[in-house]
């Protein structure tokens, strides 16, 4: 074999392992994306999440916030069933 076409050989070879490698890059590339973008969705919805229940938490601890003021210094509490009365329309 000739030095010449060994390195034409070489070269093809070479040339070939430049487009495969180019391809397994884009591959990469593309599917490292679509997990950014799964990954970014995901985010986006845990934050909706954590904001709906930091409104759940604000309304919840208002509410027993209320409760203890009533109870502690209007002196309120909850009728007990013998002091309900139910009235039909």
């Amino acid at each position: 074999m000739s030095p010449r076409l060994f390195a034409l050989a070489a070269l093809i070879l070479a040339c070939i392992a430049s487009a495969v490698a180019v391809v397994y890059s884009r591959h990469s590339h593309r599917q490292a994306y679509i997990e950014l973008s799964r990954l970014q969705k995901q985010r986006d919805e845990f934050n909706v999440e954590f904001r709906r229940l930091q409104t759940e938490q604000a309304t919840v601890s208002e509410s027993a916030r209320i409760v203890g003021i009533a109870t502690d210094k209007l002196g309120m509490r909850f009728p007990a069933e013998n002091e309900i009365t139910v009235v039909q329309p």
